[in-house]
């Protein structure tokens, strides 16, 4: 609590010119800041929106082209029913010569190399045929074993049982080539139909470096990562050759198998893409750090960085203007006010403009005109009376009110709150003009009331939710007469001394008819406050003030005194006020005037009670 007071208190004493240049300054820069990071944001979104559904796109060509291919090669081992040799070799089951087992593998082998490792496929390694527990190989480059590591398709001439082609990977076989390159098999079941048997499986041993050319167009951006696995995560081929054969472990975290998404990986957000094929187990995937996707964004921050700082120059000009355009006319009034607080009525204050502080600078003017006829006219003739008018009149525009309200003022114009600060403009002139409209002494209690409404309404702006009020009238206010600024002097007390103990104040104000059985009525003020209270010894000295000189001295007591002689000089010593108080529960003011109709108001005025 101690901490915000002081806080407040400091923002209070910044000067009113540098709050409305901050004021002006944070309220271009704030919005345009956002604007920029949300438009960039945008932009930098719908890029990757668009990478997002381009790549899966391109993806999915990829996986046909890929797939048209290896159909070209699934056609060419439909070349091996044309060969009849061929044809022979595979059919012919039965014990043989070794002359005959040579020449029967010489023919397949020799047309395996005619067919698959000729110059228009460079890409596979090797052909392998085994048919009957023979295995017929042809390969560009030596080879080390062919066998599969679970031995469930080793030899087997029913394996495929599908149409088309299958997919092996290379961990399935206990298969290397020299100089280990990475490679996948195909293979494709060899049935005689003409006597509807199995002959063989056909195993086209194929680098992976096959893959390469579908997917050149993909990898031409930098740090662009991609990769084919099946659908276990098995890695088939890789931009980084180290990476073929590892395991994507993360494959079943991806939300989809065909599309685009954000992942962390390796400490950095990527958008990753994958396409899956339709004709055969494995996953296509492309992978690009985020940041590499907004390169083409630098540009468009740089201009919006520099347009931001041409901006921030220009309003911050503005705002200097502005703000010495608005405070000029307010720090001369302030020093106007400066010098009445010391005693000088004769100042002259310029109007510059008209608006609100004009408005205030004229209410201000012609209030000091007001005072000093007031002081010029009742100088001479009743000078007690005066004196207590004209403070209570002082009390009313004192300038550390004044000085209050204006940086309640400055703040609301700092938030940025226009309407309220029209309200409080509107309010201050309005307590001006009634401290300086009426000649008279006596108002009606409608106008009395509706002056320490704007009174608490000011105050309510300035400590807000700390304060609250209610008011209510039994009488026929507009009916009935009471002196001016009866009820501010007692508001002010309890609003000082309840805020200095209390969190919250609370005030209650009745304006009721006094109800006797014999004798005058009147009618009673009763201001309630749930305020700290006072003691005992307090009250009883309060209550020896109030048949005090109110022009004696100016203590804590001044307002209930100046307010009780005024009452007294007024009306007879048969009214006046009471005090009630009891520590921590609150403090009661009774002010007890008589019922004073508009006929009865001269009689008042010269001091006779009726």
């Amino acid at each position: 609590m101690i901490f915000k007071h002081n806080k407040q208190i400091q923002i209070n004493n910044i000067r009113l010119s540098t709050k409305l240049i901050i004021t002006y300054v944070l309220l271009t820069v704030i919005p345009m800041a956002l604007l920029g990071i949300v438009m960039y944001n945008q932009y930098s979104k719908s890029i990757e929106v668009q990478v997002g559904e381009y790549i899966p796109q391109l993806l999915s060509q990829a996986n046909n082209n890929i797939e048209n291919e290896i159909g070209k090669l699934e056609n060419l081992s439909e070349l091996i029913y044309s060969s009849g040799e061929v044809m022979e070799v595979l059919r012919n089951n039965r014990d043989q010569n070794k002359s005959s087992l040579r020449q029967g593998q010489y023919t397949v082998q020799s047309y395996l190399t005619n067919i698959y490792l000729n110059s228009n496929n460079p890409d596979i390694l090797g052909a392998f045929l085994v048919s009957n527990n023979r295995l017929f190989a042809s390969t560009r480059t030596s080879y080390e074993g062919f066998s599969f590591k679970d031995r469930s398709y080793e030899y087997q001439i029913d394996f495929p049982q599908a149409e088309g082609m299958e997919l092996l990977l290379p961990s399935q076989l206990n298969l290397t080539f020299k100089n280990n390159p990475s490679y996948f098999l195909l293979a494709k079941q060899i049935t005689d139909f003409d006597n509807r048997k199995n002959l063989g499986t056909l195993y086209v041993a194929v680098n992976v470096t096959f893959f390469e050319k579908f997917l050149e167009d993909l990898q031409r951006k930098e740090n662009t990562t991609m990769w084919l696995m099946d659908q276990q995560g098995d890695i088939i081929y890789h931009t980084n050759n180290q990476e073929i054969g590892k395991k994507v472990e993360a494959i079943h975290e991806y939300p989809l198998l065909n599309g685009s998404f954000r992942m962390n990986s390796y400490g950095q957000k990527t958008l990753i893409s994958l396409g899956e094929a339709k004709e055969f187990p494995w996953i296509l995937a492309h992978s690009i750090p985020l940041k590499n996707l907004k390169e083409q964004t630098g540009s468009v921050r740089n201009v919006t960085v520099f347009l931001f700082i041409i901006v921030i120059c220009i309003t911050t000009l503005i705002s200097i203007f502005l703000a010495w355009t608005v405070t000029r006319p307010i720090k001369q009034l302030s020093r106007i006010m400066k010098d009445v607080e010391t005693g000088n009525f004769s100042v002259e204050v310029p109007i510059h403009s008209g608006d609100e502080v004009g408005m205030l600078a004229t209410s201000f003017r012609t209030m000091l005109t007001k005072i000093r006829e007031l002081i010029q006219k009742n100088y001479l003739i009743e000078i007690r009376q005066k004196n207590a008018e004209l403070y209570a009149l002082q009390s009313q525009i004192n300038p550390h009110f004044m000085y209050n309200t204006l940086e309640t003022i400055g703040m609301a114009v700092e938030d940025g709150e226009r309407e309220q600060v029209v309200r409080m403009i509107t309010i201050l002139g309005r307590m001006m003009r009634f401290s300086i409209s009426n000649k008279d002494s006596l108002i009606p209690i409608s106008s009395e009331v509706q002056h320490i409404q704007d009174y608490l309404n000011i105050q309510k702006f300035r400590f807000e939710d700390r304060l609250s009020f209610i008011i209510r009238e039994d009488v026929d206010s507009s009916k009935y007469y009471t002196p001016k600024f009866l009820l501010q002097p007692i508001i002010e007390n309890a609003i000082k001394y309840g805020l200095e103990r209390r969190k919250e104040l609370v005030i209650e104000i009745e304006v009721v008819e006094e109800q006797l059985e014999e004798g005058p009525t009147a009618i009673l003020f009763i201001i309630r406050d749930n305020g700290p209270g006072v003691d005992e010894a307090t009250l009883v000295k309060l209550r020896k003030l109030l048949s005090s000189d109110p022009m004696k001295r100016r203590d804590s007591g001044f307002g209930i005194i100046n307010v009780y002689a005024r009452i007294a000089m007024m009306f007879g010593e048969n009214y006046g006020l009471l005090l009630k108080s009891e520590i921590d529960k609150g403090t009661e003011v009774v002010i007890r005037i008589p019922k004073t109709i508009e006929a009865n108001i001269a009689n008042f005025a010269r001091g006779s009670a009726q």
